[in-house]
């Protein structure tokens, strides 16, 4: 039985006028439990547009999404982040910079549960929060009672990582999460990226716009194209390709 399955998605912006945009086609997705699935195409090609719909951001105007058995297209976003966790591409988005560390971390803790935060001050959270962060081996854990927004973007990324993780959601969804960081500290995080879904057992969904990252990680690759899923790749035949085929690939839709 698939763990998540996307049946028959579509969604059309501003329909019956010239702004029409049919940004979703048909999207039928079945993810199993523990898959790793990057995805990529053009700008426009739908991949934001998809983790909305996942997401809850709008509603679908037609097909139905289930995860875990258990149907989610009607309920509202607010609602699906009992069951996922999303990191964003921007580190502001993912936390909130005038709230401490230990406080962001005790919301991402009591997610899906009445927001409070006595759980920033409560003794065996602290502990724990840092034992999480001591093992980013980034020296976070010396900063719990620093404010996020004076954090690097790396630091904030690192964090928002962690606290996305921290109570295992059913589906967490990367979106081009490290996209604003400089190549090193991109490196870091997609190796804690990879590390947290293997060490969970999570099943992730990475949106990238570098070719390299998208075949070097992950057990499947999706390619969208005009709100199209036009090839589902296996972990055998990401293997096989390279940068350059990817990117021909790519091309050749366009021509």
């Amino acid at each position: 039985m698939p763990y998540i399955e996307l049946k028959n998605i579509n969604k059309v912006f501003n329909p019956n006028s010239n702004r029409e945009h049919h940004a979703l086609k048909n999207i039928n997705l079945v993810i199993n439990k523990g898959d790793f699935i990057t995805i990529i195409g053009g700008n426009g090609a739908g991949k934001s547009t998809l983790f909305n719909a996942i997401s809850g951001v709008f509603p679908l105007d037609s097909g139905s999404i289930s995860i875990n058995d258990v149907e989610i297209s009607s309920t509202k976003e607010f609602e699906r982040a009992k069951y996922i966790s999303r990191v964003f591409q921007n580190p502001l988005d993912n936390t909130a910079p005038r709230m401490t560390v230990a406080e962001n971390m005790a919301l991402a803790l009591n997610r899906g549960e009445r927001r409070t935060l006595k759980f920033s001050k409560n003794k065996d959270n602290i502990a724990l929060f840092e034992n999480l962060l001591k093992n980013l081996n980034l020296g976070l854990e010396q900063k719990l009672n620093t404010e996020m927004g004076v954090l690097s973007g790396g630091q904030r990324q690192a964090i928002a990582l962690l606290m996305a993780t921290m109570k295992a959601p059913e589906l967490i969804l990367l979106d081009e999460h490290t996209a604003a960081l400089d190549p090193k500290t991109q490196k870091k995080i997609m190796l804690l990226s990879e590390e947290k879904v293997k060490e969970k057992n999570l099943t992730a969904l990475m949106i990238t716009h570098n070719l390299q990252d998208a075949l070097t990680y992950g057990n499947r690759m999706l390619l969208l194209h005009q709100g199209e899923i036009v090839r589902d790749f296996s972990e055998e035949e990401k293997k096989k390709l390279s940068v350059t085929d990817l990117y021909k690939i790519m091309v050749d839709l366009d021509e």
